[in-house]
């Protein structure tokens, strides 16, 4: 989503229905798959709610038709830590992430409308550990929401304090995703895949930072777009132009063109 189909101002291409149902006419299956809620999702793709399969959270929910295809749940003790560790972190914010709602506490307040982009369903908590208890929790994404150098500021003290046994993923330059180690983009393009029967040279990807890198992986057409992370450029087969000349978009076309999608 952010960087690769979304433009600079985080709207969608001018094109998209239109290619949308070029795809649709070929029986391709799209699925947007993002960091972002599941109901973040839905609120820029609503009306396509029973033609996509959704990637959301990072990989750690999977929905089709409204419905969970699955999920994959973090240990409490560990959501536990996660947070403890984030306290020691000055300027980190933690989302404590249930598969359809999010929950903050007020700490969240002066930066609230930016983080409603990427979680719609949100709910203020007076303790958040207490709300990590009570809810099935999927990941905890904390924010670097003064700096935005999340990789400078955020990532290397909670990969530090908890990536053994949990896996901590720099999604953006505000952002980084704690989640179980077997999670990934790219695991969860490979369960559809087996879910639906499709083997990875008939799928495509597109991404343009580090939490895209196993998705891309897990296709034969794995794209980097233009403005990626230098790391994300380096495993893709493929280069798209950036977000913001609506890439993804060219390069479907020029795939349906070439006869590549039916």
């Amino acid at each position: 989503m952010d960087g690769t189909l979304l433009d600079a101002e985080g709207k969608m291409p001018p094109q998209f229905d239109e290619v949308m149902a070029e795809l649709k006419e070929r029986d391709v299956l799209f699925a947007p798959a993002s960091g972002r809620q599941y109901s973040a999702l839905l609120k820029q793709m609503g009306k396509y709610i029973d033609d996509f399969l959704f990637v959301a959270e990072n990989g750690t929910f999977v929905a089709r038709h409204d419905k969970e295809l699955f999920s994959n749940e973090l240990d409490r003790g560990d959501i536990l830590r996660v947070l403890d560790a984030a306290g020691e972190i000055p300027g980190a914010y933690p989302v404590v992430c249930g598969k359809r709602l999010a929950f903050v506490t007020d700490v969240w307040k002066p930066y609230f409308d930016a983080m409603r982009q990427y979680f719609t369903q949100c709910q203020f908590v007076d303790d958040i550990r207490e709300a990590a208890e009570k809810e099935e929790v999927i990941k905890v994404a904390v924010c670097d929401a003064e700096r935005g150098h999340a990789e400078e500021y955020i990532y290397p003290q909670l990969r530090d304090a908890v990536a053994d046994p949990l896996q901590v993923v720099l999604s953006s330059g505000y952002w980084v995703d704690i989640m179980n180690p077997d999670v990934s983009k790219g695991a969860a393009i490979k369960k559809v895949q087996q879910l639906l029967g499709v083997k990875p040279e008939e799928c495509a990807a597109f991404g343009d930072y580090l939490n895209d890198v196993e998705m891309l992986e897990s296709v034969g057409y794995g794209f980097a777009m233009e403005n990626a992370h230098p790391d994300v450029k380096k495993v893709a087969k493929y280069t798209a132009p950036p977000n913001t000349e609506y890439g993804v978009m060219t390069k479907l076309r020029e795939m349906i063109a070439q006869g590549m999608m039916g």
